[in-house]
């Protein structure tokens, strides 16, 4: 650690301005990309040869700000330069897509447990002797509850400790309370335990993103966030399939027995596989082996903070929902994403009666009602995000500044957007009528595929405008989209009661209709509102 007698006028980073992937207002390069490490022996040698050290404090910290750095200063901890291997930003390919591939898994897994054991909410209902429909829809919702609370604490605690220890302590407990529920013997300590898996299983949705960030640069990001975003949405649709045909053949606990198998063989392997990205929590690790190699106890890591983790925590815990309430960017792209996605998980609790009922699907073929919606989300995400990533691409290129409004290119979001009302139209009307299933399927393939086309124009937009806050952006999206997953259902099959298929979904229709402009409005002068914002260093 840096001794804390350092001098009153250096003014280190706060933890405000950890962030990974934060860029400065008035250079397109991130300070992890272009920071160095300046020792005695390498400032000597720059006045030896005549030269003058180019780490200017642009590099450091955003130019002109008071947390820039002084970049003469011996003492300071920084990279090798701007090829410095140790930088996430500068590993071999092979190595950042294997991260991302990990996560990709880690997000497909924890997810399962939502809606895996679907299928056997009946029969868990009678063996608990519960007959409430609020409950059986409680039943599925809380694990995304836990989705919505654990974010608020994970995402914090990411900026203090950095990634690779919370996923690792995030997949034990996930086991853990995974057992629990097998074992439950009761519906309260299973909506307990399914509330905790939740809380455990947030840990790569919440900071996966942030982990993208540190890796990969901006022409890549789109791909990659692809790549990550299959699984989170892929786990809720594939789940039931396996898990109709597993219920069938055993009973509704040899789901978690399974989801546990998949976690202990995960938890070892990312061990072993999962490396640190997070730039602050790397350079501390470089300045504590110097220090024991040099025996230096003045120095410091070029983003050290003086503050203690109690303050530290005390200042990050807010930040997402500071966000989501006074960046009205975060908080109409949220809302936007959080209907959505609510709707998602109201679709999802009608399948198992609308198919079973009018289509007199049995507890196997039931649970591949939701493959069309995962087929829809592949067909998303290969459209949106390679064609995004193109675009980029291209503009920077052609030596276009890149601005975060290209994300949101009207083809993009229109596009996207109206596939949502179409696919909740054909989705409803024709299961009213009850037309042949294959066409509601498609319907749903529709819906699904706009909504993840929305959704990575919308994250890949906030995250490119928000850099230095990339972890708690997801945060406060992942807060208010779970509780809209988790509450929207609730109501769900009242509504359907009352309306029936065809104006229920019509209405939804109506609403994801009228949330179209929400993205057009900031592509047109998001721009503007992001020069006004006092936390946009993009």
């Amino acid at each position: 650690m840096a001794d804390s007698s350092a001098p009153r006028d250096e003014k280190p980073f706060s933890n405000a301005d950890l962030e990974k992937g934060q860029q400065s207002a008035y250079d397109t390069s991130t300070d992890f990309e272009t920071a160095t490490v300046v020792s005695p022996e390498s400032e000597r040698d720059l006045q030896s040869a005549g030269g003058k050290a180019e780490y200017g404090s642009k590099e450091g910290g955003p130019a002109g700000d008071d947390n820039d750095y002084d970049s003469s200063d011996p003492n300071i901890v920084s990279w090798d330069g701007p090829d410095d291997q140790e930088n996430p930003k500068n590993w071999p390919m092979q190595k950042r897509w294997l991260n991302v591939a990990v996560l990709s898994l880690l997000t497909f897994v924890t997810p399962l447990g939502s809606s895996m054991f679907a299928p056997g909410i009946q029969d868990i209902m009678i063996e608990f002797r519960e007959s409430s429909t609020i409950v059986a829809t409680f039943l599925l919702s809380i694990y995304i509850l836990g989705f919505a609370f654990g974010p608020l604490v994970i995402a914090p605690m990411s900026e203090i400790y950095g990634r690779s220890i919370l996923y690792n302590l995030g997949n034990v407990f996930f086991l853990i309370f995974t057992i629990c529920t097998a074992l439950s013997n009761g519906i309260g300590m299973l909506m307990a335990f399914r509330f905790l898996m939740g809380v455990a299983g947030s840990v790569p949705i919440t900071i996966g993103s942030g982990s993208i960030s540190d890796m990969m640069p901006i022409e890549m990001r789109g791909r990659a966030m692809a790549v990550w975003a299959l699984g989170p949405l892929l786990g809720p649709c594939i789940g039931p399939v396996a898990g109709g045909f597993l219920i069938q053949a055993t009973n509704w606990r040899w789901v978690y027995w399974l989801i546990a198998i998949l976690s202990g063989i995960i938890t070892v392997s990312t061990y072993f596989t999962l490396h640190e990205t997070y730039a602050p929590v790397l350079l501390e690790r470089k300045t504590r082996r110097l220090i024991k190699e040099t025996g230096n106890q003045d120095l410091r890591s070029q983003f050290h903070d003086p503050a203690t983790h109690a303050e530290k925590f005390k200042v990050a815990i807010v930040r997402p929902m500071s966000l989501l309430f006074t960046e009205p960017m975060i908080s109409l792209m949220s809302i936007y994403v959080a209907i959505t996605y609510g709707i998602l998980y109201l679709l999802f609790t009608t399948f198992s009666f609308v198919f079973t009922k009018y289509y007199h699907f049995d507890k196997g073929t039931s649970g591949l009602t939701f493959l069309p919606a995962g087929l829809g989300m592949m067909v998303g995400i290969a459209v949106f995000g390679s064609l995004s990533d193109k675009i980029v691409k291209a503009r920077t290129t052609a030596g276009h500044e890149h601005k975060p409004e290209v994300r949101l290119l009207p083809s993009f979001t229109i596009s996207a957007g109206l596939t949502i009302p179409v696919g909740l139209f054909g989705y409803g009307w024709t299961t009213y009528y009850q037309v042949h299933w294959i066409v509601p399927m498609i319907f749903v393939l529709i819906f699904s595929a706009g909504l993840m086309g929305v959704m990575m124009c919308i994250q890949n937009y906030l995250l490119d405008a928000y850099p230095r806050y990339a972890a708690s952006v997801t945060a406060a999206l992942t807060v208010l989209r779970s509780l809209a997953g988790a509450l929207i259902p609730l109501g769900g099959l009242q509504m359907y009661d009352a309306l029936g298929l065809g104006w229920g979904n019509s209405l939804l229709g109506f609403v994801s209709l009228a949330l179209i402009p929400i993205p057009l409005f900031f592509y047109k002068y998001g721009e503007r509102i992001r020069m006004k914002s006092k936390k946009n260093f993009a």
